[in-house]
């Protein structure tokens, strides 16, 4: 899938899932009761390396490190971040 960012090597693209704005008794929180999500979703992913294969792919959500080395880019009004894979540290199922 391609939509305008293609990254290179083991970088991925990230969209990221923001928290929920309600509990699950249906309080709304204000922004400063939510806790920061490190939860995005995979929207593209590059070739991989002979060395470092790519073991994630497109549409998976995916738990990242929140000191990992991630460049924010604005594209076409929506936030993406786009980090190594090795900065990935799961898979949602």
């Amino acid at each position: 899938m391609s939509f305008g960012i293609k990254p290179l090597g083991t970088k991925v693209v990230l969209k990221k899932i923001e928290a929920e704005e309600k509990t699950e008794g249906g309080i709304i929180l204000a922004s400063a009761a939510k806790a920061p999500t490190n939860v995005g979703e995979i929207v593209a992913a590059g070739p991989g390396t002979d060395k470092e294969p790519m073991v994630v792919t497109v549409g998976e959500k995916v738990i990242y490190s929140p000191y990992a080395s991630s460049t924010n880019v604005e594209f076409e009004g929506v936030d993406y971040v786009i980090m190594k894979q090795s900065d990935l540290l799961a898979v949602l199922e």
